[in-house]
């Protein structure tokens, strides 16, 4: 399936409070590596911008006022990601500024399948930060140019941090699967871990294997099936 990496910038924390997205990005994914096939509008957001978010990403309504309405450039986004399965950290927040948005316009929800990085993270790095700084730093991947947040600087990161954690091999399902990490993805993002722990026999214990087989040896007069797979 296509893939989509998506993210978004609000005026708030809550559409349920009236907040508005300010900023939409999309990078199409070309297998493993990222195209240069994008989508990114700024969206005049017909309020003011909460200090805290504005803080956070450095966007104002003043910078905003001229940029379209979010109505305006849905109908280019939906094309985008059509048909597409959506990779967002965080999804809940984004999906839901989405379709809030989409229902002010008088469109339906999005239905596309999402695959929630955050979520992924925290199944493998359990206990750890897991926010896209963090995750940056984890895969070694550069963001020392990440001096605000932005959609489309955090859809090009986030799709270097997504590559990170799924590097690996296919299984013949078309289901990605981490060597290193011994982890399944599902298609709906949530990470089942594969390998066994290992625990390599001392000393003591392979004594007592060799003892084992010796006795073994004798009592089949030499058919010991082990003996001669180790050799």
């Amino acid at each position: 399936m296509r893939k989509v990496v998506l993210d978004t910038e609000t005026t708030g924390l809550d559409p349920k409070q009236g907040h508005r997205i300010i900023e939409v990005a999309a990078i199409e994914m070309d297998g493993r590596k990222v195209s240069k096939r994008t989508f990114h509008r700024y969206i005049n957001p017909e309020r003011e911008i909460d200090e805290g978010a504005a803080a956070v990403h450095g966007l104002t309504l003043d910078r905003l006022q001229d940029e379209p309405k979010f109505a305006e450039i849905a109908p280019a986004l939906l094309e985008f990601i059509s048909g597409a399965e959506l990779i967002i950290h965080n999804a809940p927040f984004d999906i839901g500024f989405l379709n809030a948005e989409l229902g002010l316009a008088g469109l339906p929800p999005l239905k596309n399948q999402v695959i929630d990085t955050l979520k992924v993270a925290k199944e493998l790095h359990p206990g750890k930060k897991n926010n896209l700084n963090a995750l940056c730093d984890r895969y070694q991947i550069d963001n020392s140019h990440r001096t605000l947040h932005g959609a489309l600087l955090d859809t090009e990161l986030l799709a270097e941090v997504y590559l990170g954690m799924t590097r690996g091999q296919e299984s013949l399902l078309g289901e990605e699967i981490s060597a290193e990490d011994g982890v399944q993805f599902t298609a709906n993002g949530e990470a089942i871990r594969l390998s066994v722990r290992v625990l390599s026999a001392n000393n003591e214990e392979l004594a007592q294997h060799n003892a084992q087989l010796e006795e073994i040896e004798k009592a089949s007069k030499g058919a010991c099936v082990w003996k001669r797979l180790e050799e």
